[in-house]
């Protein structure tokens, strides 16, 4: 009796012919996917690593270097990601929309954050500031103690610690005292109407003169800012080092207070 014959459809006779075809495509297209997500991998560490060595020899703050390298690393890695899954076949249009909805929510929650970050960083590029300084800015006066991604920390003069969020003095006004080297002390100094004007000047000027700590050059003068029949205002203007600034000034209103009363002018 004759053995039955087994008869493959055409169809599969096709696709079996195909299959060591197919099995090679997908082989290698999973290869190709391994090897651009690890040449990928590396890439984005060579490159946040580069961003955290420019950053750093910018002397860039410390917080910002490692929050911008690792937000640089995340963001190529991503990519990598997408690019590797797309090179299995998988569509990634709606996984980048995804992405791209997902980040927009977080955006929308943490755009408080971001403002503050956004200015922080620019804070620390353009520096208005810096650690040390004594600046106003935001409604708050005080020695800057820190400056931060998201807020900066101010002293006060009377030690108070006031967190100001980085976007509030970004768009602020603000005046650094320390910015500069010197700084000009200027004194309203108010004697009768009666007094001699010429004595009065030339007592208040030997006075500033006095001050060891009062720069020679600009030399410092003494002139009439107002006058009228019942008192006569003098402007005492020196330049001193910023760092004297507070001490020449309190020395000079107490020079000026003895000063004034020896020679029978304040009573």
């Amino acid at each position: 009796m004759p053995e039955p014959t087994v008869v493959i459809p055409s169809a599969w006779t096709a696709m079996l012919s195909q299959a060591p075809q197919f099995l090679t495509t997908i082989g290698l297209n999973i290869l190709a996917a391994v090897l651009i997500y690890i040449v990928g991998k590396w890439v984005a560490k060579l490159v946040s690593n580069l961003m955290r060595k420019l950053m750093t020899r910018s002397k860039v703050d410390a917080s910002l270097v490692t929050f911008v390298g690792n937000l640089v690393y995340a963001l190529i890695l991503i990519f990598v990601i997408i690019a590797a899954i797309g090179k299995l076949g998988v569509q990634t249009t709606s996984f980048i929309a995804l992405i791209g909805a997902a980040g927009l929510a977080v955006g929308m929650a943490l755009q408080g954050s971001l403002a503050n970050f956004a200015a922080g960083v620019m804070l620390i590029i353009f520096k208005p500031f810096k650690v040390g300084e004594t600046i106003t800015g935001a409604g708050v006066t005080g020695k800057v103690h820190d400056i931060g991604v998201f807020h900066c920390t101010i002293l006060t003069s009377d030690n108070r610690k006031v967190i100001v969020p980085n976007a509030k003095l970004s768009n602020d006004s603000i005046t650094n005292f320390s910015a500069m080297p010197t700084r000009r002390i200027e004194l309203s100094i108010s004697v009768p109407g009666t007094t001699n004007l010429s004595l009065a000047r030339e007592l208040l000027l030997l006075i500033v003169q006095s001050e060891e700590k009062v720069i020679k050059d600009p030399a410092p003068t003494v002139a009439i800012t107002a006058a009228d029949a019942s008192a006569i205002t003098f402007g005492v203007f020196a330049y001193v080092n910023t760092a004297d600034l507070s001490t020449v000034q309190a020395n000079l209103v107490e020079k000026t207070k003895l000063g004034l009363t020896a020679k029978g002018i304040w009573v």
